[in-house]
């Protein structure tokens, strides 16, 4: 009788792929480049971490029969979501500046798994580390990552890859619902400054304002609207005159004020000017035009899902269910990605950007590029319909 193999250890990320590829080479000076880039992790129980915040224990623990280490994990190697046990997210120039006041201590990258890697961590070691991260070569933000173990079809990749262009631009996979979105802290921080959310309730309202696409200002879906319902009865969209007087018109006449008015011919211009910039940038076609911008607070429900649960605000289903629930209203209210990503895209430019054309609109064009484009993207592997 022969003795079946153990199924070979697949790299959950490209991260771990590229470590263990390292190693099989004796690359370290190639293992601390990637360390450089990745998002690194340490784990310490919720109610310490709450009763300290600004503090990060970073214990020493015992191999099973090796040596003593300070264990960090990459994002692909973190076990699953638990309520009681969370993750500060670091990084490498942190490690080196943390204090190593026992010279026999080594940095265990996944200790314990299949990708383990033991590294010294004397003073010389960690002035190696600090130089790597000094020169890495990509940021967070500039590529479409993915967990090899996470959604990738069905309802819940599908709400995913509805969220994926935050999860671009934040450098987090697209298709995770798990133990840490940027780390414990870092969400409940991002929750606090950014949503005014500091517990469950006002987490759940949030989200809620989110899929009833309550969040974002009426003001763009409104004129969008007179857009359509113009289109429809003419057979063609309207002219730029037609549709601001249309729309200042009907703003008139449901009561509002002059200023709202003028507010409302003002943003049928920016409207006008910004549709004119995506169809130069590719973020649609030549002849197209956006009819809602439901998608920006659909996409940010998504995330909002993922940090309540990075923060421990709810449990995986409830995430995995609000996830879902923003796919399918996606899915009603637009015909395609690329009609998604407009939507999402002028929704985002609309409330911050100020037509700038900066950083919000470079982060859309950059985002739609690679979901779009790269043949990883849920974009390509997911049908619309």
């Amino acid at each position: 009788m022969t003795t079946p193999h153990p199924a070979p250890w697949i790299p959950p990320t490209e991260t771990e792929q590229r470590l263990h590829e390292a190693a099989m080479r004796g690359d370290v000076e190639g293992q601390l480049r990637v360390l450089a880039e990745a998002q690194l992790f340490v784990g310490a129980p919720r109610a310490e971490v709450d009763a300290a915040p600004d503090s990060v224990y970073w214990r020493p623990l015992q191999i099973a029969g090796g040596p003593l280490v300070r264990p960090i994990l990459t994002r692909g190697m973190l076990p699953p979501w638990h309520p009681d046990w969370v993750f500060h997210g670091v990084t490498l120039k942190w490690a080196a500046e943390f204090p190593w006041h026992d010279p026999r201590l080594l940095l265990a990258v996944n200790g314990g798994t299949p990708g383990q890697l033991l590294l010294p961590a004397q003073p010389e070691h960690r002035a190696l580390w600090m130089r790597a991260y000094a020169e890495k070569e990509r940021g967070p933000g500039d590529r479409l990552v993915a967990l090899r173990h996470g959604a990738l079809h069905g309802p819940l990749a599908y709400g995913l890859a509805c969220g994926a262009h935050l999860a671009f631009v934040n450098g987090v996979p697209w298709n995770e619902v798990g133990t840490a979105y940027h780390g414990y802290t870092d969400e409940l921080d991002t929750l606090r400054e950014s949503w005014d959310v500091t517990d469950r309730t006002g987490w759940q309202q949030e989200l809620n304002a989110l899929l009833d696409a309550r969040n974002s200002p009426p003001e763009p879906d409104f004129a969008l609207r007179i857009r359509e319902q113009l289109r429809i009865s003419g057979g063609e969209p309207p002219s730029p005159d037609l549709w601001r007087e249309t729309a200042a018109g009907h703003a008139q006449d449901l009561g509002a004020s002059p200023a709202s008015v003028r507010h409302i011919e003002e943003l049928v211009r920016r409207i006008l000017r910004y549709e004119a910039r995506f169809r130069a940038d590719g973020l649609l076609p030549p002849d197209g035009r956006v009819r809602t911008t439901v998608a920006y607070d659909y996409g940010r429900a998504v995330n909002m899902a993922r940090w309540g649960l990075s923060a421990r605000f709810c449990s995986p289903p409830e995430a995995e269910q609000a996830i879902v629930h923003a796919g399918a209203l996606s899915r009603s209210a637009y015909r395609s990605w690329q009609e998604y990503s407009a939507g999402y895209a002028l929704g985002r430019v609309l409330r911050f950007d100020g037509e700038e054309y900066g950083r919000w609109h470079e982060g859309n064009v950059a985002a739609h590029r690679a979901l779009t484009e790269h043949e990883g993207s849920p974009w390509r592997n997911i049908p619309w319909r």
